[in-house]
Order: structure tokens, then C-alpha cells, then sequence
């Protein structure tokens, strides 16, 4: 009989870029706006005017590990985001650039990967900015 060990080094989790959905303008009628999680390209719909100058992007992390093994990828989906005044915006969803299962290269021993999300504006959404934190997790398969 033999003995046998597989000793993988800690992962590592790095943020790059938070998430950010960039300005908009409200009006009368409520919107969406739009993170894609690959392209970090904004999409707007609805009563919502995109401000160019202020386009927002994804949130980009690096993972680092032990080549050739298989990580699964978790993002926490908090449910509104809110400003100082204590206004909420819902947050439909946050999506991963792809599986959620990555594999960490050979020669670099890294992989990256990004978040974006959709989030709903209300009509005559009140001004302000509006933060969550939410949490990214990278384990071993």
C-alpha cells in the first residue's frame, strides 16, 4: 500500500475594480441600468439618460493558486444598494464573465474574472450615490 498527499498552495483573491454603475439621470419613469460582466459596457432602459462622461465598469478580480486546479467562484447578491439619505435602489442580479468554475493556468498559476449587475431606478429616483458591499469567494474544487 502506498500513502498519498496533495498539498495546493492558499488561493489568492485580489480586487482590481469595484463594481460601478456609472451616473445617470432619472425622470418620471423608472429604468434599468446595466453592467455586462465580460465587456464592463453599460446599458441603459427605460426612463434612465446614461451620462457619457461617467460610464461606470465591472468589477475585475485576480485569483492566484496551484496550476491546473479547478476553483469555483462565488459572488454574495446583496439586495438593494443605499444612499446616505437611506434610499434604495433593488439590484436584480450579479453575474459572473462565464462559469463560475475556473481552472488556474499552468504557466501563470492566475485567472481573472468579472461582475457586473443590473440594478433598478426608480421614477423620480431621489439623487445621491448608493453603495453595497458584496462578498467574492474563490475555493478549491
Amino acid at each position: 500500500a502506498t500513502g498519498e498527499a496533495l498539498i495546493l498552495v492558499p488561493l489568492t483573491l485580489t480586487k482590481i475594480d469595484d463594481l460601478d454603475f456609472g451616473t445617470v439621470i432619472t425622470s418620471g419613469v423608472s429604468g434599468t441600468v446595466a453592467i455586462n460582466a465580460t465587456t464592463g459596457a453599460r446599458t441603459v432602459a427605460g426612463g434612465i439618460t446614461a451620462l457619457p462622461s461617467d460610464a461606470g465598469h465591472r468589477a475585475y478580480f485576480a485569483s492566484g493558486g496551484s496550476p491546473n486546479h479547478q476553483v469555483i467562484v462565488a459572488v454574495s447578491q446583496p439586495v438593494v444598494l443605499t444612499s446616505l439619505a437611506g434610499d434604495t435602489l433593488t439590484v436584480l442580479a450579479l453575474t459572473l464573465d462565464g462559469s463560475p468554475i475556473r481552472t488556474i493556468d499552468p504557466v501563470t498559476r492566475t485567472f481573472f474574472f468579472g461582475i457586473g449587475g443590473i440594478i433598478v431606478v426608480g421614477a423620480n429616483q431621489p439623487d445621491g450615490v448608493y453603495q453595497s458591499e458584496f462578498t467574492v469567494t474563490a475555493n478549491y474544487l
